[in-house]
């Protein structure tokens, strides 16, 4: 495993984080807590030091699960984790006092502590961003409280969906710690100018949804079916699994030495970039586990691997309804 610094924070982390939101079962049907705990310790066994969790998922069942984690075991992890909006508005909506305010983020900071059985949160994200919210120093006077109590020890945010620039002036004004936001094959957008900037100013970057929520697995096809109150059901709705399936055949053919499959492909071409702190795909399986992070052993991909990769970028958002 190897391993990078994630911006000014300083924490050494495994390249290849554990994304924790399918292990909080809501939303995403086939979890078992039994498996997501095997999982779980078979990546500490096999380097990461990494996981990316949130309050909101499972309404705290994956920080439970992590934190039965951090009790059994007795290396380094560093964990991450989020404050849900209090309006329950994803992508971000409404004021800032309609979604963070101020002792809203407290609260869930100590419901947080609570779930993950820690005294110091390594890393608290604010699960959503509008750069209207700028202008209101509520949500930054309480995480700077948190973390002068040492409840905290660095904050950042999640950037919406597909909307990277919204966290630029953020970044450029030097008041987090880092970014979060989604970054794969198909939305190359990051790389414009955020995570330029983010090298620029020392804020750390963890790259979220790096298969795009399975499209690039490969295992999306048009007649995919998933169960009836999976969430994935409204991600790949209408044609748009045909519509993945057509991009993923011509991915295929780039399948080579440097990527044997469209994982390793879609992980490798995440790493490539210098600003990234962490990837962290899904993983809700031992076989997961192991499939995603063999991956940091691996040679990196060329430039020109890279090159033919920029021509897949795609400019669409399935969060959006069709």
């Amino acid at each position: 495993m190897n391993y990078r610094t994630l911006g000014r924070t300083g924490f050494s982390i495994s390249e290849i984080g554990f994304g924790a939101w399918g292990i909080g079962k809501q939303l995403w049907v086939g979890a078992e807590d039994s498996e997501s705990l095997k999982a779980l310790h078979q990546a500490v066994d096999r380097g990461l030091n990494f996981i990316d969790t949130a309050l909101a998922y499972g309404e705290g069942h994956s920080e439970r699960l992590v934190g039965q984690l951090l009790k059994d075991r007795g290396e380094r992890i560093y964990v991450a984790t989020k404050v849900p909006p209090l309006n329950k508005r994803w992508p971000a909506s409404g004021s800032l006092e309609e979604a963070f305010p101020r002792q809203h983020i407290i609260q869930c900071a100590e419901a947080s502590l609570r779930n993950l059985g820690v005294e110091t949160l390594d890393l608290l994200q604010l699960h959503v961003w509008d750069p209207s919210w700028i202008q209101d120093n509520q949500w930054f006077e309480a995480m700077s409280e948190l973390k002068e109590m040492g409840k905290i020890a660095h904050f950042g945010v999640s950037v919406n969906d597909h909307q990277p620039e919204t966290a630029e002036e953020l970044v450029q004004l030097g008041r987090i710690d880092t970014v979060q936001v989604i970054y794969n094959i198909f939305e190359q957008a990051p790389e414009d100018r955020l995570l330029p900037l983010c090298r620029e100013k020392g804020v750390g970057v963890i790259a979220r949804v790096p298969f795009d929520e399975g499209a690039l697995t490969g295992g999306i096809t048009a007649g995919t079916k998933f169960p009836k109150k999976d969430w994935r059901n409204f991600y790949f709705q209408g044609d748009r699994r045909d519509q993945v399936q057509e991009r993923v055949l011509k991915l295929e053919t780039l399948l080579n030495g440097e990527a044997r499959t469209l994982p390793d492909l879609a992980l490798k071409f995440c790493l490539h970039n210098p600003a990234i702190g962490a990837v962290i795909p899904g993983m809700r399986s031992a076989s997961h586990v192991e499939a995603n992070l063999a991956v940091s052993d691996q040679t990196p991909l060329s430039e020109e691997m890279i090159g033919r990769l920029r021509e897949h970028r795609w400019n669409k958002n399935f969060y959006q309804r069709g």
